[in-house]
């Protein structure tokens, strides 16, 4: 008899794949990192916040589920409408998420700093060269 892997589990190994992918092609992307620049400072000021680790450190239960919803939904309409690099940037914005849920396991509390990293590094960039109105 085989069990079935923990979502525990499961998420870990899809945490380690996009940030595997994050770091040998998402960094090269500008675009990618823009749009992921872009959905930091979108949230971040929505939320009144000056980063996205603040973001996630100052979000309540229902905030987090309607947020996580709200990637999900938005991730599979980008991706169904070929609007991949969008819904790359949500991706890695949703398993950042979900891995500060997962912080008991090492690997995932690794990962989590290096993406929250790049995270607001990459919105760092955003509010430094978008227009000005």
């Amino acid at each position: 008899m085989t069990t079935e892997p923990s979502k525990e589990a499961l998420f870990k190994q899809h945490f380690i794949s996009v940030v595997t992918d994050l770091r040998q092609n998402g960094i090269k992307d500008p675009e990618a990192m823009a749009l992921i620049g872009g959905l930091d400072v979108e949230l971040s000021d929505a939320l009144k916040q000056k980063s996205w680790v603040a973001v996630k450190q100052s979000m309540t239960p229902a905030i987090y589920d309607e947020l996580l919803a709200s990637f999900q939904k938005r991730g599979n309409e980008y991706h169904k409408d070929g609007r991949t690099k969008l819904a790359y940037a949500i991706q890695l914005l949703s398993v950042s998420l979900v891995a500060f849920t997962q912080r008991n396991d090492a690997d995932i509390a690794a990962g989590e700093k290096l993406v929250d990293q790049l995270i607001d590094r990459a919105a760092t960039t955003y509010r430094q060269h978008r227009p000005k109105h």
